[in-house]
């Protein structure tokens, strides 16, 4: 009894690529947005009054990852001339113990 091409299960209806399609590619996936993405706005141009100091750990903590990563602008919504600050205020907050390089580990 030889093996027919029909014969053969290849796991569903998935088709025969990596997965089941969920990822991030235009054919796949179901969005449960709708519409447009708002827009983020950079909150050191809305509000003039806060200031991107190194000294100041608790308004810098907004913008790093619990791993002690800054993160990227596309998730913070800071503009390009606020990101480059806020990047150099964590740096040197973490140069003088202010802020951490890493979390400790468990």
């Amino acid at each position: 009894m030889a093996l027919e091409a029909d014969d053969i299960d290849y796991g569903g209806d998935e088709g025969y690529g990596r997965g089941k399609g969920k990822g991030k590619g235009a054919k796949g996936g179901d969005d449960k947005r709708s519409g447009p993405a708002r827009r983020k706005v950079c909150r050191f141009c809305a509000d003039k009054n806060v200031a991107i100091d190194y000294k100041d750990p608790q308004t810098l903590k907004y913008f790093i990852t619990d791993r002690g990563k800054v993160i990227p602008r596309r998730i913070s919504g800071n503009c390009a001339k606020h990101q480059r600050k806020v990047a150099v205020a964590i740096k040197r907050s973490r140069m003088i113990a202010l802020m951490p390089f890493t979390v400790t580990g468990k």
